[in-house]
């Protein structure tokens, strides 16, 4: 009997000692919609302290759009009750867009508007226009917590424009590409690390001639209509300190495109970005990307990975190659120049490096020398710390391998 006496003042005691969370406020909160914060966090009224779950809530808070950094605060308000403020520095979310960059002939160009943190609920809403020889545009509405803290709901309509090159046994040859295009995602969350996108697209695609090299069995016009199941996956274990950014990244795709014509057949695409990231000093950052990406290897001129300056390869040029394989490796080390309140001014110093096999080519491809594109260059960055993705970049790169061409890449946001 004394046994189980002392087992229940025990389990009482330990009991008082439990710490309790009475309330959880948020401070300097103007934008962001407090009832779909209180609806996200794990870190809830009622339950146990727990500085575990309060450092998740706090990596979660601070990867949504409208907020730039987050800290938070426990205070003592009776014995074993606390409350929990988060104090959070909210970011400017409707934002411009500008992409720039260089083709043989002209200068393309994107630009756009969209909203990063629409209704203060961390959707997105906007649009873009592109002008690469032709006029292209888009939209996308993204709301990833529409129907609970877990899943949401995301849809892109576009229609792309431009001349495409494409490469054939005899040379290269110039064709009028367009492409509209309908998709539809759903999207689930597992966790503050692991989320993934599942839907489908459905799209028209032509081809027309223009100029350059022909080759038998390869049309001079080309149109048909496809369906593509998407699958997309994310760990995202990224820690943010405003512009700064610590941790690792990793976003998987699978496509499958089925295809109804006698020219081309159905077709399978995967590739995974690795992305780390590490502070170097005070205001260092090294960042690096390794993409790894696999298609169904047909000898198709219209192959789904391509060498493109904005895409991969700062200096090499619009659209230089394609391939049914690729491995690109993109390294930089950003150093805060100048900074003061909300501007940042950033140097760039970056290696970016791929190989391609050809279409219906062997993986040997992949490491032959003819095939690898090594481009070095330095670049700058301006920075506004209190508005989202308000990265203003320049960069110049050059080859290093042979043949290397060199240009200018311009945009918004971060290269990756």
């Amino acid at each position: 009997m004394r046994y189980i006496y002392f087992l229940f003042l025990l389990c009482t005691s330990l009991q008082g000692q439990v710490k309790t969370i009475r309330n959880v406020t948020f401070d300097n909160v103007k934008k962001m919609d407090i009832a779909f914060l209180n609806k996200c966090l794990q870190t809830q009224a009622n339950q146990v302290l727990d500085s575990t779950i309060i450092q998740k809530d706090v990596a979660f808070l601070g990867r949504l759009n409208g907020i730039a950094n987050v800290t938070y605060a426990v205070t003592k308000v009776d014995k074993n009750l606390y409350d929990l403020t988060f104090d959070v520095v909210e970011q400017f979310s409707l934002i411009p867009t500008l992409s720039l960059w260089t083709t043989e002939n002209s200068v393309a160009y994107r630009v756009g508007v969209y909203n990063f943190n629409f209704l203060g609920k961390n959707n997105t809403l906007g649009g873009f226009y592109q002008s690469n020889k032709n006029d292209s545009y888009g939209i996308v509405f993204s709301a990833p917590y529409l129907f609970s803290k877990k899943t949401g709901l995301e849809i892109n309509a576009q229609s792309i424009s431009t001349e495409e090159p494409i490469f054939l046994s005899t040379g290269a040859a110039s064709y009028d590409y367009r492409n509209s295009s309908v998709e539809v995602l759903g999207l689930y969350q597992f966790d503050i690390k692991n989320s993934f996108k599942v839907g489908v697209n459905v799209f028209d695609e032509k081809y027309d001639y223009l100029s350059g090299a022909k080759v038998a069995g390869v049309p001079l016009a080309l149109e048909h209509k496809k369906k593509m199941l998407k699958l997309i996956y994310n760990f995202n274990d990224l820690k943010y300190d405003f512009y700064l950014i610590e941790g690792f990244k990793s976003k998987f795709q699978f496509q499958y495109v089925y295809i109804d014509n006698d020219f081309q057949n159905k077709l399978l695409i995967a590739w995974n970005d690795l992305m780390y990231f590490k502070k170097v000093g005070y205001k260092g950052n090294w960042a690096s990307r390794l993409r790894v990406g696999i298609a169904s290897n047909t000898n198709d001129p219209f192959a789904p990975f391509s060498v493109d300056n904005n895409l991969n390869i700062r200096g090499v040029g619009n659209i230089i190659d394609r391939g049914t394989g690729t491995i690109v490796l993109n390294s930089e080390f950003r150093k805060t120049l100048f900074e003061k309140k909300w501007f940042v001014l950033q140097g760039n110093a970056f290696v970016d490096s791929g190989t391609w096999r050809k279409a219906g080519g062997d993986l040997s491809d992949l490491v032959d020398s003819n095939n690898v594109r090594i481009y070095s260059g330095l670049g700058l960055r301006f920075i506004h710390k209190t508005i989202f993705d308000a990265i203003f970049r320049i960069d110049y790169g050059f080859g290093v391998t042979k043949n290397g061409t060199q240009g200018l890449v311009i945009g918004v946001g971060q290269y990756f």
